[in-house]
């Protein structure tokens, strides 16, 4: 995430900012623009600037309508198709803290170049999100929200909105970590495998990279569950989970590598730049745009001590490491199939990924 600074008296506001705590000025972020404005509600009625989400009020999201969709959501809340009952102030609440991760990812998505819908697509395989909340029935039984991926579909269960019930989920499953973020940059890879790698010539190489996502998915997943990942993932694997089924791989893999990029576009953005520790190593120069760097190389030769730095900084604190994984060159390997094909999208379009499609 890059820095920003109010448009009004420059002091420095954040990604999620809705108003600057210096000035008081209102403001509204443009995704298509990346930036803020000032928020003229003159302007707006006049027709002569984009409009506040629809959603500004109920749960706070500061995004703005450029994009000309008559529904008067902005671009990442267009995409939502289900929410939870929002009479619920608790179930509101989980919302709107799963809706600010999201635009997190669709802020990604946007400078990554990659294929959206700027209105409400409802055709079949076309990227949706349903965040809803478990429902009690009068018998007492309880029909439960799965998280996950189908056909474009992407349901996240607001619960793990709740700090409490995500730290259960994260030890349940012995995960090193959890994040609303991180479920979405997650479940987003299924969708792009479809859009991306299904039926491509680039399938092939996505098969001898992370296997064959033929074989039976559901008793890869029980037998994963039952027997836990195999000896030695961590030289294959960026995750335990990621060993479960090529598809968990490659999204699990796809996560990371947007974890990576915008770590290091943050970093960049607050003068960050470690420098390996080892003799002999030369100096790396900051990195001018994480998002669009041809060699994934680069990439990783600035997040390696960028992360030795930050788990250590948190150790300083006595909290846990940043980053808790281990980047083998298998995983590097597989890192670079995610960022070429990010890569070849970029340099296909001819027109804004964010056009009506």
């Amino acid at each position: 995430m890059r820095r920003f600074l109010c448009p009004n008296c420059n002091n420095q506001i954040h990604f999620d900012n809705n108003q600057c705590v210096s000035c008081g000025s209102v403001l509204g972020y443009r995704p298509l623009q990346d930036q803020f404005v000032l928020l003229n509600v003159e302007s707006v009625e006049a027709g002569g600037a984009p409009g506040p989400c629809a959603n500004r009020d109920l749960i706070n999201c500061n995004w703005l309508c450029e994009h000309g969709a008559q529904s008067k959501l902005c671009l990442s809340c267009l995409h939502t198709r289900k929410i939870p009952d929002t009479s619920d102030d608790e179930k509101r609440r989980r919302w709107g803290r799963l809706e600010r991760a999201k635009r997190r990812l669709f802020y990604a998505l946007i400078k990554f170049d990659l294929p959206l819908a700027v209105e409400r697509d409802n055709s079949e395989g076309s990227l949706h999100f349903e965040l809803l909340g478990n429902e009690s029935h009068p018998n007492g039984n309880e029909k439960r929200v799965m998280t996950g991926h189908n056909n474009g579909r992407i349901t996240i269960n607001i619960d793990e909105a709740d700090d409490a019930i995500r730290e259960k989920n994260r030890t349940a499953l012995g995960e090193p970590y959890r994040t609303l973020v991180g479920h979405f940059r997650h479940e987003v890879a299924h969708y792009y495998w479809d859009r991306l790698i299904a039926g491509k010539d680039v399938i092939s190489a996505c098969r001898a990279c992370f296997g064959d996502e033929r074989q039976d998915y559901s008793e890869a997943l029980k037998a994963y569950y039952a027997n836990g990942p195999g000896p030695d993932w961590q030289q294959s694997y960026v995750s335990a989970y990621a060993s479960a089924h090529p598809w968990e791989d490659f999204a699990e893999t796809w996560a990371h590598y947007f974890h990576i990029v915008g770590g290091l576009e943050t970093a960049r953005a607050y003068g960050l730049n470690p420098q390996p520790l080892h003799p002999g190593a030369p100096v790396l120069a900051q990195l001018e745009d994480p998002y669009h760097v041809s060699d994934h190389l680069q990439l990783i030769q600035h997040w390696i001590p960028l992360t030795v730095a930050m788990n250590a900084m948190n150790r300083s604190m006595g909290i846990s490491d940043y980053y808790p994984f281990v980047l083998s060159p298998q995983i590097s390997e597989k890192l670079k199939f995610v960022h070429d094909l990010i890569v070849v999208q970029q340099q296909s379009v001819k027109v804004p990924p964010f056009s009506a499609q």
